[in-house]
């Protein structure tokens, strides 16, 4: 591999294997070269319908395989992919629209009435329906020529906190990216994923990237979107060896019976997108025997992926070591590095950040190096522990409280589902600790009881003033904690 762009490496995928099943999704094996052909029918159809090299197309679809042939015949026609996820509203997608200049829309059928809202009529939009229509019609075209440089992907973020940017994200940084980790993540033989989170978002966007630096053939088991009845069913039923998760997932798992769902084949899970408590890795490999959470971290801004815990040298409550091409320095509020175990600012220095906000927009990247606006700390062999968001931080009376220390403590109560802790400003000590927690089905248990129990264990500071009992914990349509949702809600 030579050129790095993504249009000439899915080609050079394609070419590596011969045909073979490469994609389950609603009860139906896809073959790799049927997909391959697709692909570039429909890159043919986008030059076709006026898409040219450095246009920005939104892709708002549910996850299927025809996802990842978006993806790879806009890329090889020289356009920006522009993911959006598919449970934005309206309001948030004419936004992104407008901001973006995009010029076309391609979705999914049962999307098309929210996209139509927000669509001007000078965008264009395209509709997958069933093997993709009128795009899939044209002749077959290869990739146009770009620049390694070249945007290859603008990825919008930040929609919970503000509106959302977009983020610049070259071909070269997302190859490496993908490269560095299919290399640092793979193990060989195994190679039956289970993939349920959305496609249409940065953790979705890089595993597509990755599986094209294969050195071996890839089969990946498609989830329509996430439920944890079905995902125990479709793992066992197609044998996944490994999966995609976040920890929400993890989270809305262990309420399920696992010991009636054994998984004998499933021997890892990645986790990324927010942190997980290390209590609720132990008690899920303890109900899952056999199968291993293997942690990472990343930003949108690093083209999704910074570390990774390398399988056989994991070490449980961090995130992992760097990938090859990124350097890490924690840093204190006055911008010094910090000694290995303090804690302060996660600053990523490497040739794959992204090129900046969209528009112009303020970037966080100062005199080369990303400044991410989370808290952790590097121990003395390199491996990276997320602590929280700066911007979560809760500060009561003056002492710091992390909402992911209260969370991980709520967790690991045998009633609790899930939680999700905010601050609530108060007058007299400045913010106060507000927990809003899911109880098991049936369960019974009094707000005193609980704040008591969690007293006793993060101590006087740390723990809520208030808790309130809700049907479920709100989460972002990436599946994260939605804590602006629940501030809202005080």
């Amino acid at each position: 591999m030579t050129e790095q762009t993504l249009g000439r490496l899915a080609e050079e995928s394609w070419e590596r294997f011969g045909d073979y099943d490469a994609v389950f999704y609603d009860g139906a094996w896809h073959r790799r070269h049927t997909l391959a052909a697709r692909a570039r029918r429909v890159c043919g159809g986008f030059v076709a319908a006026g898409v040219r090299p450095g246009d920005r197309v939104a892709v708002m679809m549910a996850t299927s395989p025809d996802v990842a042939v978006v993806y790879q015949a806009l890329w090889a026609a020289g356009a920006v992919v522009t993911p959006i996820v598919f449970l934005v509203g309206p309001e948030e997608l004419r936004h992104i629209l407008a901001d973006s200049g995009a010029v076309a829309v391609v979705t999914s059928p049962e999307l098309v009435e929210t996209v139509r809202l927000a669509v001007p009529d000078e965008v264009r939009i395209f509709l997958d329906t069933g093997e993709f229509g009128e795009l899939a019609q044209a002749p077959e075209h290869g990739p146009v020529s770009v620049d390694p440089g070249d945007l290859a992907a603008l990825m919008y973020t930040g929609g919970t906190t503000g509106r959302a940017k977009g983020v610049k994200l070259s071909h070269r940084g997302l190859w490496q990216v993908a490269k560095d980790a299919f290399a640092m993540s793979h193990q060989e033989g195994l190679n039956r994923a289970i993939v349920p989170v959305p496609l249409s978002h940065a953790y979705g966007l890089i595993i597509t990237v990755a599986e094209m630096h294969a050195d071996e053939p890839q089969q990946a088991v498609l989830m329509r979107w996430f439920e944890p009845k079905p995902f125990l069913a479709l793992a066992a039923e197609q044998r996944a060896q490994f999966g995609t998760v976040v920890p929400s997932m993890i989270q809305m798992l262990l309420a399920e019976p696992l010991d009636e769902h054994p998984l004998p084949d499933l021997a890892f899970l990645t986790c990324g997108a927010a942190p997980l408590g290390r209590e609720t890795l132990l008690e899920f490999e303890r109900r899952m025997p056999g199968t291993q959470i293997l942690e990472g971290y990343g930003m949108t801004e690093t083209s999704a992926v910074t570390t990774f815990n390398p399988p056989g040298r994991r070490r449980i409550g961090s995130v992992g070591l760097p990938l090859p091409g990124y350097t890490l320095t924690i840093r204190d509020n006055s911008g010094e590095p910090v000694e290995s175990g303090d804690i302060g600012e996660i600053c990523i220095r490497g040739s794959s950040l992204m090129l900046g906000y969209w528009g112009g927009l303020s970037s966080p990247i100062v005199d080369g190096e990303l400044r991410t606006g989370d808290i952790g700390c590097l121990d003395d062999d390199g491996y990276l522990y997320v602590v929280d968001r700066k911007k979560d931080l809760i500060i009561r009376g003056g002492f710091n409280v992390f909402p992911r220390d209260v969370e991980d403590t709520l967790n690991r109560h045998p009633d609790v589902v899930m939680s999700g802790v905010v601050g609530r400003p108060d007058p007299r000590h400045g913010e106060e600790v507000v927990a809003f927690v899911q109880l098991r089905p049936g369960a019974e248990l009094a707000e005193e009881e609980l704040i008591g129990w969690v007293r006793d264990r993060v101590g006087r500071v740390k723990y809520p003033r208030e808790v309130h009992f809700v049907d479920t914990i709100p989460v972002t349509s990436v599946l994260k904690i939605d804590r602006k949702e629940l501030r809202g809600r005080l």
